[in-house]
């Protein structure tokens, strides 16, 4: 008899909690849906391209020269 008293009672316990969560959730939904959010925080998921200059300039003496062979090692 004990048993039985034992698990309804955790099992009321249980629908509780998920009643609790649920009016929560929706409260919550309710306040998010009231206040219009702007955008993001400045700087957050955004690429600014305006002003980038590329990594190296096309005009620069490093894009002029070519590569250097290195020699085989094992070769010989």
């Amino acid at each position: 008899m004990e048993t039985v008293i034992t698990v309804s009672v955790i099992i009321a316990m249980i629908i509780i909690g998920v009643l609790l969560i649920h009016l929560l959730n929706g409260q919550h939904d309710e306040r998010i849906a009231a206040f219009h959010y702007g955008d993001a925080l400045p700087g957050v998921n955004r690429r600014s391209r305006k002003g980038r200059l590329p990594a190296e300039p096309t005009g620069s003496p490093a894009a002029a020269t070519p590569h250097r062979k290195q020699p085989d090692e094992g070769a010989g």
